[in-house]
């Protein structure tokens, strides 16, 4: 038998590690000093251990490593399959975050104005939705226009089925008469009344994506920002930009804590693609 110390020398495994991996039923002591209350190991147990350590380094969690010690099998191929696939997700993604620091490099270097917005591009599929299109005095006005679909929703009860978002129709920024529709996908589509209409909106294989934290005044910030990293990237706008308010007025009462996420549909920009 030895001493855990013994054992710790003998494994390079400090003596807080094995009392950790006995609490979690990895390795438990061959025994237990009755006099003293010592834990005793014996050199039978370093291929465990050596498991142990192997699947840690593999990462496993100790708790999925602890679930597979009480296997009478072995440790399952689907489940090594995931962490493999886990792990190369883990490599792409820090391999994108190392293109954008030397991208931010690069920018310093140049004296330019370093592109720091975090931007994803995603898949955005259609949807069946509750629409209310119209020209307004300005964007302001689109706090009275979801009250106004909010109120017919509650009239016509009509149950909502996803995340609603503004679309802007206007090719141009324009600070006056603004063309923006209101969208709520809905599970099924009712009758059309007045200005509320039922209609597929299509979705677009790539969409880039911002978020805005904190108060309304600095979106416009953002999509110069955003305009920044379309140039950078070669993108091309192809579509009315959208935007989606996850924490706003009705569920957030300070104003740094709105989270706004604009949405731009792209595509790489081609030869005599015009500007």
């Amino acid at each position: 038998m030895l001493k855990i110390g013994e054992f710790s020398k003998l494994t390079q495994i400090s003596i807080r590690m094995l009392r950790y991996y006995d609490e979690m039923g990895l390795l438990k002591p061959a025994a237990i000093d009755p006099t003293n209350g010592y834990r005793m190991y014996t050199s039978a147990q370093i291929p465990q251990l050596n498991q142990i350590l192997a699947l840690r380094d593999c990462g496993f969690t100790i708790s999925e490593i602890a679930a597979w010690m009480d296997r009478t099998d072995s440790l399952p191929l689907t489940r090594i399959a995931e962490k493999q696939t886990e792990i190369e997700q883990g490599i792409r993604i820090e391999q994108a975050k190392l293109k954008r620091l030397e991208r931010l490099k690069e920018q310093l270097e140049k004296g330019d104005r370093p592109e720091l917005l975090n931007v994803a591009v995603k898949s955005i599929p259609a949807c069946l939705a509750l629409s209310l299109r119209r020209v307004l005095p300005d964007y302001y006005g689109e706090g009275e226009l979801w009250k106004e679909i909010a109120a017919f929703i509650k009239t016509e009860q009509i149950e909502i089925a996803g995340q609603p978002f503004s679309l802007y129709h206007d090719e141009n920024y324009k600070e006056k008469n603004v063309d923006v529709e209101l969208c709520l996908p809905v599970k099924r589509a009712g009758s059309d009344q007045g200005n509320f209409h039922f209609r597929e909106v299509a979705g677009t294989a790539a969409m880039a994506c911002a978020w805005v934290c904190g108060p309304f005044s600095l979106i416009a910030e953002t999509y110069l920002s955003l305009a920044q990293w379309l140039e950078n990237n070669d993108y091309h706008i192809e579509g009315p930009d959208r935007q989606i308010v996850h924490r706003g007025p009705w569920n957030e009462t300070d104003p740094q804590q709105y989270l706004t996420e604009i949405q731009i549909p792209i595509r790489k920009t081609d030869e005599g693609l015009p500007l």
